[in-house]
């Protein structure tokens, strides 16, 4: 199996004479390999950075996290063409922060994230199709590298907050 979703959002405000610009792209790649008739086991990946900009101003704040991890998958066909399935992920994730105003900082943090993704796939031919998910359950640990040690913990209960299409290819 191959699969991913790809996202690009940009923003652009003007007000008081400033203008400020705001992007984000996000690139989330998965392969794995089917071991049972419902069980799919494999790699994944997220790509993130965001950029924010205000002219006049002079800062800039940049921020890339990469995700690494693995993950497992149980699927159950629901007829026709639906399947409906759940994404038990965990892995490591790292960001680089950097801020650049009158005092330009930049510092990284690293940790361990783990989810739960329920989805649907719906295959359009030949087992190349598209998946819908709308949330899930997510937690992060986060630790900086900076002198105190500043320790992020994140937990999100996300149904219905959030919309994902995908696309993948079953080999």
């Amino acid at each position: 199996m191959v699969a991913g979703n790809i996202g690009f959002n940009s923003q652009k405000n003007s007000s008081l004479g400033n203008e400020s610009k705001q992007n984000y792209f996000n690139f989330s790649p998965k392969v794995g390999y089917q071991f049972l008739e419902n069980m799919t086991v494999g790699i994944e990946s997220n790509i993130q950075s965001y950029k924010t900009s205000i002219s006049g101003n002079t800062y800039d704040n940049k921020y890339n996290q990469l995700q690494l991890g693995a993950f497992l998958r149980y699927s159950k066909p629901l007829g026709g063409v639906f399947s409906a399935y759940a994404d038990l992920s965990a892995g490591m994730l790292a960001n680089k922060t950097s801020i650049s105003d009158p005092l330009s900082t930049s510092f990284k943090s690293s940790g361990l994230y783990f989810g739960i993704t329920p989805a649907v796939f719906i295959d359009l031919k030949k087992s190349f199709g598209l998946n819908f998910s709308i949330g899930g359950i997510d937690y992060s640990s986060i630790k900086d590298d900076t002198a105190a040690k500043n320790k992020t913990t994140g937990f999100a209960f996300s149904f219905g907050n959030s919309f994902n299409i995908g696309i993948s290819k079953n080999f």
